[in-house]
C-alpha cells in the first residue's frame, strides 16, 4: 500500500511542478497531465542532483525544480520548432 502512496504523491508533486514550469513559458502547450508530471518528475530529479553535485547537501528546492522543468518545457518546444513563445506544433506518428 505504500508503494501505491508514494507513487501517487510523486505522480501529483510531478503534476504540479511541470504545471509551475508550464505556466512560465508563455504560449500553450500540447502536452498531456502524464507528459507534464514526468517533465516535473525529471526537472524535480536534475535540481536535486545539481544541487547534490554543489552543495552535498539533499534537495533541492521547489524554485530550483520548477526552473530545471521550464527549461525541460523550452527544449521541447525547440525540439517541435517553437521558439520561446510559440510551442511549434507537435510531432505525429504516421
Amino acid at each position: 500500500m505504500s508503494v501505491i502512496v508514494y507513487i501517487l504523491v510523486l505522480f501529483l508533486t510531478g503534476l504540479f511542478i511541470g504545471a509551475l514550469a508550464r505556466l512560465a513559458l508563455p504560449g500553450r502547450d500540447p502536452m498531456t497531465l502524464l507528459q507534464t508530471a514526468a517533465v516535473g518528475i525529471a526537472g524535480s530529479f536534475l535540481a536535486g542532483l545539481v544541487w547534490a553535485l554543489l552543495f552535498h547537501r539533499n534537495g533541492g528546492g521547489i524554485l530550483l525544480s520548477v526552473l530545471f522543468s521550464t527549461a525541460i518545457v523550452y527544449f521541447i518546444r525547440r525540439s517541435r520548432g517553437g521558439d520561446l513563445t510559440n510551442p511549434g506544433s507537435p510531432r505525429r506518428r504516421p
